[in-house]
């Protein structure tokens, strides 16, 4: 059984091809920030977008291949409740850190399977990160190891990478923070081939 991955993410391609599950690589091309605004607008908290992005990737792309299985994913960083977006240059990068700096925030990963432009399964897990206490130089110092395209597509840390050096502790797993609670989508398509 192959799926489609409706992501641009390396990382999550990467994470399925680990783990044997083939798939190939449909970008959904869904506005990620007017769905976020959207959402906002309604009063919808980290958690609700996360769900419904990855929802609305996996369905998009499914519209577009029937009989298919389609996997959409998001990531977002919740802050206190506050929704955390990627940065859009590196200045803003940098307060974003600022901001996370010294603070416990939650990492939320989303995943939807559709078939047929239907979600069929999905599931959200949340991991804990807390950041060290950093100075300026500290986090200008982080920065300057990662390329802007990486920052402003995969947002301000790559735990996979470098990222790693900022936090204090880390609780979850590890796959799910890259992108991919791979366990449970593992299970799911176990059940889907019985």
């Amino acid at each position: 059984m192959k799926i489609i991955l409706a992501s641009k993410s390396g990382v999550r391609k990467q994470i399925l091809d680990k783990y044997n599950i083939k798939n190939e690589v449909i970008v959904s091309n869904v506005d990620e920030d007017q769905v976020k605004e959207s959402l906002l607008a309604e009063g919808a908290n980290p958690l609700l977008i996360s769900k419904n992005l990855a929802e609305i990737k996996s369905i998009k792309v499914s519209n577009n291949n029937p009989d298919r299985y389609v996997l959409g994913a998001d990531s977002v960083i919740s802050l206190n409740e506050e929704l955390i977006n990627k940065p859009n240059s590196r200045e803003e990068a940098l307060v974003i850190l600022k901001k996370l700096n010294n603070s416990k925030h939650y990492l939320i990963s989303s995943v939807c399977i559709s078939k047929n432009g239907a979600m069929i399964w999905n599931y959200t897990d949340s991991s804990e990160l807390k950041m060290k206490n950093l100075n300026d130089d500290e986090l200008s110092a982080y920065l300057n190891k990662v390329d802007t395209e990486t920052l402003l597509d995969y947002g301000v840390y790559q735990i996979e990478a470098n990222g790693l050096e900022l936090f204090e502790y880390v609780k979850g797993d590890k796959d799910s923070i890259m992108g991919l609670p791979i366990k449970e989508i593992i299970n799911y398509i176990k059940q889907l081939k019985k």
